[in-house]
């Protein structure tokens, strides 16, 4: 799985990096994705981080 951030979309709130701190960071208040590709153990963490993202800026590409 691959999982990509729209710049434009993000608010910064931060939910992603408290959902799935291995995979977001947040980057002078913008979230970035810090791995290429997402572990099959941490794939379920980034699901819910993209549903509960409130300005749908998580794009996921399987």
């Amino acid at each position: 799985m691959k999982v990509v951030v729209d710049p434009d979309l993000c608010t910064g709130c931060g939910l992603c990096v408290d959902t799935a701190p291995e995979i977001f960071e947040l980057v002078e208040d913008v979230a970035q994705v810090k791995v290429d590709t997402v572990e099959e153990e941490l794939q379920d963490a980034v699901r819910q981080a993209a549903d509960e993202c409130p300005s749908q800026a998580i794009l996921i590409e399987e």
